[in-house]
């Protein structure tokens, strides 16, 4: 699902307004219709609801759904904070809502005076939406710091007032509205998927209100946000008179002493999403755990007993990933040097590889065009510089990806991708169970054994993201959050790609 700026969504609402056509007050009435199936799918009947409205457009979507919660019988008090003007779409609900429930609207001007309530009050902000460019000051401040110390539930619509639709620069936390759930118009927004703004989103869901879909294809934009419905069609079928050969052969260079796991983990995976062949370089004294956890797995000894010091005879494998659990020892330093000016393909680098690296920052250009970087925010900051926050993160991500021509898997909730072209793709599968020693393995196996089988490098990192993290959705039938492991993930796999086919992958030739 592409997704945009918010200076771009006001773009495509006008679009709308101009090409559908449609009145922009009836736009409004559109959305907040899809705001309030949304409001009464989530909530029942007798919970009363306080709305705070704004005097832009996110006040008159507020109005509009206190008009449609009243003529539903809930019983809703609304408090409409402005300085003195209205924009027109918000005083025409404001005179809507007037003339069926004058009762029910009192407005603040001057001074914040809060609405009597009880703890089984829902609470709707419809302060202000994304394109708010300062901190919230005088009512409306005081009206988010109230909001905030009610303890009821806390609707936002379309964005938590306070918040910014991508960098949130303001520094005074206290007046950005923490919701519970936030009720987002046709896109999300970029802040929604920060780390940092998790507490102030909440819950978040996508209501379609009918922007133009030429006004969606034709305006460019840099953020898709990857759905089931975007990895389907880059899923190969299998053929009748397919065989291991077919499905190509993964070289995953892993462990040290002690970290025969980081082998284990990633060379199954590799098996279990289709690879033909997997082989692992690993230190001698790991053969024996490897291949007694693994037995389809074909274990490589190092010359050394210990750690990695040496690769040869790269050229046969057609996928090669190196990293989880290597250590960052001298000699496999240094193996990974001559490693590296000697690949002539796209490789997989992940943990120890990219530790490495990043103390030898001169490497990076040595790396092939669309190999493949997967650190996590830590390992990231150290190859690319710390940053103050997740936005400038993303954004180091997107200029490293294109200057160097690499792809960075930036790992997290909502994983990005970042690709050679400045596209920024994130993840929409996944949980915090999935917070656990080994995870990082899992998808580095992924990844190889996808790119053994001939699927581009873009390709690989948008299946393979997006298929981990489903694997991890569905252990959790059988899992809780806090007991999930890196091996269930690797057990679900399976069961990820029933998911995606929907039983449509029968070989009927």
């Amino acid at each position: 699902m592409k997704f945009f700026t918010t200076s771009q969504i006001r773009q495509l609402d006008q679009y709308t307004i101009g090409n559908e056509p449609i009145a922009s007050i009836d736009l409004m009435e559109r959305a907040a219709d899809a705001i309030y199936w949304s409001f009464i799918g989530n909530f029942p009947y007798f919970r009363p609801v306080c709305i705070l409205a704004g005097q832009g457009n996110n006040g008159g979507d507020a109005l509009a759904l206190a008009r449609m919660l009243l003529n539903s019988g809930f019983q809703v008090h609304v408090l409409l904070l402005h300085s003195g003007s209205l924009s027109l779409e918000c005083k025409i609900n404001r005179e809507r809502l007037m003339a069926g429930s004058p009762n029910s609207l009192t407005e603040i001007t001057d001074k914040f005076v809060a609405s009597e309530i009880t703890k089984e009050t829902i609470i709707v902000d419809g302060l202000f939406g994304s394109g708010l460019s300062r901190p919230l000051a005088g009512i409306f401040a005081d009206a988010v710091q109230w909001i905030n110390q009610t303890g009821c539930k806390v609707v936002s619509i379309d964005i938590p007032s306070g918040l910014s639709g991508e960098e949130n620069q303001l520094t005074d936390q206290s007046i950005l509205v923490k919701a519970d759930l936030t009720l987002t118009l046709q896109f999300p927004k970029l802040s929604f998927l920060l780390a940092e703004n998790a507490p102030y989103v909440g819950k978040w869901e996508v209501l379609d209100i009918g922007i133009h879909p030429n006004a969606i294809e034709m305006t460019a934009s840099d953020f898709d946000y990857i759905e089931e419905k975007d990895i389907k069609p880059l899923l190969k079928q299998r053929q009748k008179f397919s065989h291991k050969g077919t499905f190509g052969h993964a070289l995953i260079i892993a462990g040290s002493k002690g970290m025969a796991g980081a082998s284990v983990l990633s060379s199954k995976a590799a098996l279990r999403v289709g690879a033909g062949l997997v082989t692992v370089h690993g230190p001698g004294s790991n053969r024996i755990i490897v291949q007694t956890a693994n037995p389809e797995v074909i274990f490589q000894s190092d010359l050394s007993d210990d750690s990695i010091s040496k690769i040869d005879s790269i050229e046969i494998y057609n996928s090669i990933a190196i990293g989880p659990g290597i250590g960052i020892h001298a000699e496999t330093a240094g193996m990974l040097h001559d490693f590296i000016k000697k690949l002539n393909k796209p490789c997989v680098f992940d943990a120890d590889a990219l530790n490495i690296i990043s103390k030898q920052n001169e490497i990076l250009k040595l790396i092939p065009k669309n190999s493949i970087l997967s650190p996590h925010p830590k390992e990231f900051d150290r190859l690319f510089g710390e940053s103050k926050s997740s936005y400038e993160r993303i954004m180091k991500a997107q200029h490293a990806s294109k200057e160097y021509g690499f792809i960075i898997i930036l790992k997290g909730a909502h994983t990005l991708i970042a690709t050679p072209e400045g596209k920024l793709y994130f993840n929409s599968t996944g949980n915090s169970g999935m917070a656990s020693g080994g995870s990082g393995d899992v998808l580095t196996g992924i990844l190889a054994g996808l790119l053994a089988q001939n699927y581009s490098p873009e390709d690989s990192a948008k299946i393979g993201v997006y298929l981990h993290g489903l694997s991890g959705d569905l252990a959790l039938t059988a899992e809780s959050k806090e007991s999930l492991i890196a091996g269930d993930i690797i057990e679900y796999l399976g069961k990820s790609f029933k998911s995606v086919f929907e039983n449509t992958n029968e070989d009927l030739s």
